[in-house]
């Protein structure tokens, strides 16, 4: 593991090329015990060296202080130690990586970061066969040459360490009894949130957990309610979209939406911890409806309602 800065991220945001081909890049690296974890690169906004941290007063448990970034004072958490690995060294790690979720910017300390491998979406499946007691905070895995690669849930440690964001108040949409929203994603702190904004607006619901399972779902929707003459759209007014997902990410899930006539004038909107000009221009791509970052309730409702609105109109 000797790789340390941010050569490796030279060319993140320049990665559009990867929306619609089911593929994702992982950063690896390692918190000095025998296991490989990996983060998906675009969470990652840069990699340093450790930087010089102070200490500060009633910090959760895991964060070791509090480092200057640009002008920016921010939280700096020893991965390790808040993922409760027993067996890793009680030492620092010599690299940090800074990710982004929910208007947050932390510093994740780690034991060193290797290289960036690329990855087909349908060789990463759910963590079920993880035996570690890091399970709660491994939302994939996939191999790579022979190794077993723990994908880290960001969402989960930023929730746990800080608690989960709260959904504020929302008006409620006027005849929402007519509306239909599904929606997908692998964090299970997402779909608590995503839940809770669309029972705020009055919409009924029903979520999968990733691409393929929805797209199986939703397919079988369709194809149910052109058997019996129905309109899909009568049963499903909007969808909700993640962009990473294990099996099958969310530009290949917009495509075969987008690509499928029985969802004609259907939105689709991706919902993305990933904020970047990229990421945005990915979903473009891909033809969604609208992008909104994770996790804002406010930003999420306002996208949806005016959506919501046409379909109740339409």
């Amino acid at each position: 593991m000797a790789h340390n800065g941010n050569s490796l991220m030279d060319s993140v945001d320049g990665r559009t090329k990867l929306a619609g081909s089911n593929r994702m890049e992982i950063l690896l690296f390692e918190l000095g015990t025998h296991e490989t974890f990996g983060i998906n690169v675009f969470k990652v906004r840069e990699v340093s060296k450790t930087p010089a941290i102070t200490k500060a007063p009633n910090m959760p448990s895991g964060v070791e202080g509090l480092i200057s970034l640009r002008g920016n004072v921010i939280p700096v958490l020893s991965l390790a130690k808040v993922m409760g690995l027993t067996d890793a060294p009680p030492e620092r790690g010599g690299s940090m990586m800074v990710t982004e979720y929910s208007k947050r910017t932390l510093g994740f300390l780690v034991h060193g970061v290797d290289r960036i491998i690329r990855v087909d979406w349908d060789k990463v499946r759910a963590p079920e066969s993880i035996t570690s007691g890091a399970h709660d905070y491994i939302t994939a895995i996939t191999e790579v040459q022979g190794r077993l690669v723990s994908i880290v849930d960001v969402e989960q440690i930023m929730a746990n360490t800080f608690g989960e964001s709260v959904v504020g108040q929302i008006e409620p949409l006027h005849e929402a009894d007519d509306l239909n929203v599904f929606f997908v994603d692998d964090s299970a702190v997402a779909r608590k949130k995503i839940a809770e904004v669309l029972e705020k607006l009055c919409v009924r619901h029903k979520h999968a957990q990733n691409g393929l399972e929805a797209w199986t779902r939703l397919s079988s929707m369709a194809g149910a309610a052109q058997q019996s003459g129905r309109n899909i759209r009568d049963e499903l007014s909007l969808i909700l979209v993640d962009a990473e997902m294990p099996e099958m990410d969310g530009y290949v899930l917009t495509k075969n939406i987008k690509s499928d006539a029985r969802f004609e004038g259907i939105p689709v909107v991706m919902h993305s911890s990933l904020s970047s000009e990229a990421n945005r221009a990915m979903g473009k791509s891909v033809g969604v409806d609208a992008y909104v970052a994770k996790f804002d309730a406010e930003a999420l409702a306002e996208t949806l309602r005016p959506l919501l609105l046409k379909s109740l109109r339409d």
